[in-house]
């Protein structure tokens, strides 16, 4: 019972890693329960201020995007606090020698956050286990800031963007970030880590982006599809962009676990009953789509029509399956449905724009994924 309520107790006080590992491993993942625990763990940080994350080298820059403004006070006065990445380069964002676990990120860019892409690798893999948009990876695909308090993601105002997916590597870690726009941005970020063993049980993190515009009439929207191997699914955001009138969530998602042919192993009832609401995520007052963030769910972003050029209803949607997660041994794939409603009191396959990124831990190799949309597709207008 003892070690039963410590683990209840975690989950309730936000710990992402103990719902993910268990008690997580080496001093990481500690939550309310396990806070005093002490570990040999070292933490680490990289930023503009510290790109190499070296104990001891934060702060030393003499260049850098503050130095104008630090000029009547010199080295060790903010000289490096952000980066300037060029039209159609890719920035690497940290590289990290050693084992252990990222365990947050922090990041606020300008610019269009579709045209920013976030890659990661484990272990010197020379393909990405994570190829996301930069506003997607953190619950934000319609490139407006929504606020989102969850275990695994927080968006903060102004513009802050955190990740607090726990993301393992045995030998080495390396993020990159691309701007495929014809404009320069400026990137804040930091990336806080730790070094320390890691457990031959535990799964490298993985995210994958995918986008249909329009859905094909009567065509299921895949969300994730081709892993292969040993894993379990973690969480699913939607940003899904309506292009008829009415109630848009009727459609089943469901999940093909291990050889699953035509039928899945896991069929929910409804778009708004995955992602923990119901009945249209309606306020019966108001009358109104209601917006709601929580540690596990959330409709965090509703974009309302104005009547002129922002013309139609758009939502961004998240489910982070912490306390279930999806596991599967040999392979796994996942599809929406887009249901609304015509005459007659029937469905009416919808043919909406509809984004996604797929969270999952896996053993690797992992299979390759789909090519990443060009400029173009990926635009949000």
């Amino acid at each position: 019972m003892k070690r039963l309520s410590t683990y209840f107790l975690a989950y309730l006080t936000g710990l992402l890693t103990q719902q993910v590992f268990g008690q997580g491993f080496n001093g990481l993942g500690m939550g309310m329960g396990t806070l005093s625990r002490l570990s040999r763990a070292e933490t680490r940080s990289i930023s503009p201020e510290n790109f190499t994350g070296e104990k001891g080298k934060g702060g030393m820059a003499r260049e850098g995007t503050g130095m104008n403004a630090a000029r009547e006070l010199g080295r060790g006065w903010k000289i490096s606090p952000s980066v300037k990445v060029k039209p159609k380069e890719m920035f690497v964002l940290g590289e990290i020698k050693g084992s252990g676990a990222i365990q947050h990120i922090w990041m606020t860019p300008t610019g269009h956050w579709r045209y920013l892409i976030l890659r990661m690798y484990w272990d010197g893999e020379r393909t990405p286990s994570v190829e996301v948009p930069v506003g997607d990876f953190f619950a934000c695909g319609w490139n407006q800031y929504a606020q989102i308090s969850s275990l695994a993601v927080c968006v903060n105002p102004g513009s802050a963007l955190n990740s607090y997916w726990e993301m393992p590597f045995r030998t080495s870690a390396r993020l990159t970030i691309e701007n495929i726009g014809d404009d320069e941005v400026t990137v804040y970020y930091q990336i806080d880590y730790a070094l320390t063993d890691v457990p031959a049980d535990v799964g490298y993190f993985h995210a994958q982006f995918r986008r249909q515009n329009p859905l094909p009439y009567k065509a299921d929207y895949t969300i994730l599809d081709g892993v292969q191997g040993w894993g379990h699914y973690v969480g699913t955001y939607v940003a899904w962009g309506v292009n008829n009138s009415g109630w848009w969530g009727e459609g089943e998602i469901k999940f093909f676990i291990d050889g699953d042919g035509e039928f899945p192993t896991i069929c929910g009832t409804g778009t708004e009953d995955y992602f923990c609401g119901s009945y249209n995520f309606e306020n019966r007052q108001t009358k109104q789509y209601q917006e709601f963030t929580t540690p596990y769910s959330g409709l965090a972003q509703v974009i309302r029509p104005d009547g002129v050029y922002n013309s139609q209803q758009r939502f961004g949607l998240y489910r982070w399956h912490i306390m279930d997660p999806v596991r599967f041994g040999k392979d796994l794939r996942i599809t929406l449905q887009a249901l609304g409603w015509r005459s007659g009191g029937r469905y009416l396959p919808l043919q909406d724009d509809i984004s996604s990124v797929a969270f999952w831990y896996q053993k690797e190799p992992h299979a390759a994924f789909p090519k990443l949309p060009d400029k173009d597709y990926l635009e949000i207008r």
